[in-house]
């Protein structure tokens, strides 16, 4: 059985992905793990006199998770609830190995401006140090699974594992996949012959058919994210598929991620899959 992490912090954002989630554990006999991140304070946790304080905080709310997951759309599906004592996200991909977890589904509200530029979403958080598939959940609840899909991709050597660990997603939830390249003017501008010779090397050398030449989309756009969220819109797509190479916040004010603003700045759910360092990959 496949296992979908949710973490819930009693919003109703965080509502939304549990009912999609309920959908894919009926539907694909996924289990969902439902985890609350408490936030107490070290000194809290560590100090002998406030034991009984600790144990009523903790108590207080196991009742208010239990109580938050007694929803008639669970009832049929298996929920494991999670209460951890974490302060950082990095934390979360302890948790994931530990659960053995195929995928993290959580909502999001997004971040703008000068919010976004200082501390960002808790979704872009995850995001970025994610080592499975985070998929975000924005305005609504997707209670009856995704129909279209439009999954942006470079075509570089670097998308190739997330291509084939897409596919293999998109095969099981039986999700219509339209792949598309944006092409941008500067330097990384090509002429339709060289975006189409990239798309064929990529199917190449990920073991493809090259016949799927024909199901790419070349968009032209002034940025990256303009031509993924103007294509998406205009193929009405459910939900938009990403890669990832998850750097640090530090390098993101030099270097941002593009599939961290289109999740902030889109109101239509994103999954984004993590690009592994050359010496994870098989």
């Amino acid at each position: 059985m496949k296992r979908i992490l949710v973490p819930v912090d009693f919003s109703i954002q965080s509502e939304n992905a549990l009912k999609t989630a309920a959908y894919y554990g009926r539907t694909f006999d996924y289990e969902i793990v439902a985890v609350h991140m408490l936030e107490l304070s070290t000194a809290m946790m560590n100090n002998s006199n406030t034991t009984k304080e600790t144990v009523l905080y903790l108590k207080l709310a196991e009742n208010k998770f239990n109580e938050f997951l007694d929803k008639d759309y669970l009832k049929d599906v298996k929920v494991t609830p999670i209460l951890k004592h974490y302060k950082v996200f990095t934390e979360l991909n302890t948790l994931y190995n530990e659960e053995k977890i195929d995928l993290v589904m959580m909502g999001s509200k997004g971040a703008t401006g000068f919010k976004e530029f200082l501390i960002g979403s808790n979704a872009q958080k995850v995001i970025r140090h994610s080592n499975v598939p985070v998929l975000v959940i924005k305005d609504e609840p997707l209670d009856h699974g995704f129909k279209k899909a439009i999954f942006a991709c470079d075509f570089t050597d670097d998308s190739i594992g997330p291509y084939k660990r897409i596919k293999e997603f998109c095969d099981f939830i039986g999700l219509q996949t339209k792949m598309i390249y944006v092409n941008t003017p500067g330097k990384s501008f090509l002429s339709s012959a060289e975006m189409r010779n990239t798309v064929k090397n990529f199917f190449d050398k990920a073991n493809n058919n090259s016949d799927h030449l024909e199901d790419v989309s070349y968009i032209s756009d002034y940025t990256i994210e303009a031509g993924i969220t103007n294509y998406a819109k205009s193929y009405d797509a459910d939900i938009i598929i990403m890669t990832t190479h998850g750097r640090s916040s530090f390098s993101q004010i030099f270097d941002h991620s593009i599939t961290e603003d289109v999740v902030n700045h889109v109101n239509i759910p994103v999954i984004s899959f993590k690009i592994l360092p050359k010496s994870e990959r098989k």
